[in-house]
């Protein structure tokens, strides 16, 4: 099924357009929770995959899709990468797309390599196997055709999606983004070159296999390529922690509250480190994140037209 569709029901079938990114930092995770674990880094990394599984167990029956910031599992080696593909794995298990957030570019048959390392299928012996087997992957289109198109033929294939960086959320962004070329943004080169690289790939939806990251944090440059970039999904970055509203996300989305996810990592899997938060919850830090979703979802629902998914089935 095409990756866009399957993210569309999804999203209808929760009712919600929320994307919980999972981020986890040793230093940052619940009182405690560190101690459990041997104090090497195989003991680390087990920590990060019992705490990516319990924030899966919360927020599983609420959102359609979980991101994965691959480099903070990198940072701890070959378990690292262990602890991500077990989390990944498990949950897809419980019914979650997942989104893995690598940023990856590179040309010709590199570019395919990643492309078929965690969207497709590599050789063994006789057959062919997936990798990662994640549902979706972000990418850097600045290398160009060259390095999108091997990516976009995979995902094709394979039923997956793709996030190109367009305006991103970070507050450096304009330093390159915003330069003018040919009387245009380079911003807007990426976007414009990005709708003919997607076009190709639409589902029944409507929308393409191939999105665009554009940050919350700039709402006028998020309203200006919604309106240019009909059909192509959005993955919102930039929503709480950074500083990003749900009056800053609500032109992402088109009129039936499709055509975005809105990602939150911090201000979701580590809601238990804020002072309320504790005071409602104690150390109950799942709980904690839980009460932080049903507050985005409602956040949300308000303010964007993501309302109109709230469904009786979906309340």
């Amino acid at each position: 099924m095409h990756f866009a569709d399957r993210l569309n029901a999804a999203v209808k079938r929760v009712g919600t357009p929320i994307c919980v990114g999972i981020d986890p930092r040793p230093e940052d995770l619940p009182p405690e929770f560190l101690d459990k674990f041997p104090g090497d880094r195989p003991g680390v990394a087990e920590s990060l995959r019992v705490f990516g599984d319990g924030v899966v167990d919360v927020v599983a029956p609420l959102v359609p899709i979980v991101k994965f910031q691959a480099a903070f599992y990198e940072a701890y080696g070959p378990e690292g990468f262990a602890a991500l593909h077990a989390t990944a794995q498990y949950a897809q298990g419980k019914g979650l797309l997942v989104l893995i957030d690598g940023k990856r570019n590179d040309i010709g048959s590199t570019a395919d390599a990643y492309a078929r390392a965690y969207l497709g299928k590599v050789p063994v012996g006789e057959s062919f196997e997936p990798s990662w087997n994640a549902d979706g992957l972000t990418v850097n289109p600045y290398l160009g055709s060259d390095g999108i198109t091997p990516f976009v033929k995979v995902a094709a294939r394979e039923g997956k999606g793709l996030y190109a960086l367009v305006r991103t959320s970070n507050a450096s962004a304009g330093e390159f983004q915003d330069l003018i070329a040919d009387g245009k943004a380079i911003y807007q080169h990426v976007a414009q070159r990005l709708a003919q690289w997607a076009e190709p790939y639409r589902g029944a939806s409507g929308y393409s296999l191939l999105g665009a990251v554009v940050g919350a944090t700039y709402p006028d440059q998020l309203a200006e390529l919604r309106a240019t970039l009909p059909g192509i999904p959005f993955l919102v970055p930039g929503y709480g922690t950074q500083g990003g509203s749900s009056k800053d996300v609500a032109p992402a989305f088109d009129t039936d509250g499709l055509g975005a996810i809105i990602n939150n990592s911090r201000g979701l899997t580590y809601a238990y480190s804020r002072p309320a938060a504790r005071a409602k919850y104690g150390a109950e830090w799942q709980a904690a994140i839980e009460g932080a979703v049903h507050e985005m979802i409602a956040d949300l629902a308000e303010n964007t037209n993501a309302g109109k998914l709230r469904t009786p089935t979906a309340e």
